[in-house]
């Protein structure tokens, strides 16, 4: 007498049907770290370059002496108003000027892409004067472009009293703002290229035959200890007044970071930079949400059916395991005005979780208003984006898939119940 036992079969189906179910009615969340790691400096931020989201803080906005970083806008506005293979004649007052330097002379004859490897290999002080002259005709003019730049830059924390970064009490930027010019500068290729070089040479000239050799300080970039396979680009400050600080730019597939750190007395910077920037990678990821010309939304509403259009490509920091649909928070519509396929229409947020980016939107096409006029209406609404166009691998067809598990288990069940029966018609007993 064969004997069959109910658990036997029942209990490893329930099992694996539960446990399948489970993954997809409650998606596993993945943790990375859960805490960014600690950090020495005063002032600290870790941001995304390519939409500008903070995904670290420490008192970020707080100014501080930010000594030799200074050099990172040094660098840029030579970059904005210099060809590289300008020659720059080396004025008597950059000559020996106090801190690191290279020991140019008067009437040295240098081309500005090896001074700006200078100055951001051996963090040249002589060098850094020698291009604000350059480019400004004065020190003075040059230290207001820098400040203009700043202000174009939004930055309201910083503000700067020379070209170097040697110690003034006025001479002041925050971690934050200090970020936001390392993003303007590794918008240059450029930038990055001098900034990765791990060693060259300065040719001779008439006054130093023998040249000036240049070695990269940031180790991040040299072979050895600290070097991060992922740095762009680095620059490190000190002063005995200013303490430690130190400004990178990372990018691993497709997203770069940045990371400012300010006011470090124990000198961990190098450390911490490598470990905020892993931080950075392992949990957020950089998302294309929707590409320029692609719609966004279909607005609807008192006679007005118009496609809205992302103008520009639109990108969000989102958790590295995160699938969530976007909403989005239409600002007025004016519903009185004639909108060509091409037209501003509106502006708007899009939000997934916590990260939001304002939005413009464009007419899909053309629209004329009714020949009654209609008062313009301010709306602000919430909107679920039609995903369609969305790949199911950012939004997987839950339904879909717990529809074939549960006729999966329905179709399991009418077997057993089929299995039961005939057994007990033979006289098979279930235990």
């Amino acid at each position: 007498m064969i004997k069959w036992k109910r658990n036997t079969i029942i209990k490893p189906v329930a099992c694996f049907l539960l446990l399948c179910l489970s993954l997809f009615i409650f998606p596993t969340k993945f943790t990375y770290a859960e805490n960014p790691p600690s950090v020495a400096a005063d002032s600290v931020v870790l941001l995304d370059a390519t939409t500008g989201e903070v995904l670290y803080s420490k008192n970020m906005n707080t100014a501080y002496p930010p000594a030799s970083t200074t050099k990172v806008m040094t660098a840029l506005l030579t970059l904005e108003n210099c060809d590289l293979d300008e020659i720059v004649t080396i004025p008597k007052s950059a000559v020996g000027i106090e801190g690191s330097k290279i020991w140019i002379l008067e009437n040295e004859q240098i081309t500005v892409k090896n001074l700006l490897l200078a100055l951001m290999l051996e963090s040249a002080n002589d060098c850094a004067v020698a291009l604000a002259i350059h480019i400004g005709g004065s020190e003075e003019a040059f230290v207001k472009m820098m400040n203009d730049k700043a202000k174009e830059l939004g930055l309201k924390n910083t503000n700067f009293e020379n070209p170097h970064g040697l110690y003034n009490t006025k001479h002041k930027t925050s971690a934050y703002d200090l970020a936001q010019i390392m993003k303007e500068a590794v918008k240059y290729p450029m930038f990055i290229e001098i900034s990765k070089t791990r060693g060259t040479q300065i040719p001779g000239t008439t006054q130093v035959p023998e040249g000036h050799p240049l070695w990269n300080k940031n180790k991040l970039v040299s072979a050895g200890e600290f070097y991060y396979k992922y740095i762009e680009a680095g620059k490190t400050g000190y002063t005995i007044q200013s303490q430690h600080s130190y400004v990178a730019s990372a990018q691993k597939d497709g997203q770069r970071l940045i990371v400012a750190l300010v006011h470090d007395e124990v000198k961990n910077f190098f450390n911490d930079a490598i470990n905020l920037f892993d931080y950075g990678f392992e949990n957020f990821k950089l998302e294309k949400i929707y590409s320029a010309g692609e719609t966004i939304t279909t607005y609807d509403d008192d006679g007005i059916s118009m496609p809205l259009l992302a103008m520009d490509d639109v990108y969000m920091v989102l958790d590295k395991d995160s699938s969530a649909k976007p909403e989005l928070t239409l600002a007025d519509i004016d519903k009185n005005t004639v909108y060509i396929t091409g037209d501003m229409v509106t502006t708007g947020t899009l939000r997934i979780g916590d990260s939001t980016v304002d939005v413009t939107l464009l007419a899909g096409k053309e629209y004329f208003p009714p020949t009654v006029e209609v008062k313009s209406t301010n709306i602000d609404r919430t909107y679920a984006i039609d995903t369609e166009s969305q790949t199911s691998s950012q939004y997987p067809v839950y339904p879909f898939v717990i529809t074939i598990l549960i006729i999966i288990l329905l179709i399991i069940i009418t077997r057993i119940i089929q299995i039961k029966k005939k057994a007990q018609k033979k006289n098979i007993f279930w235990n």
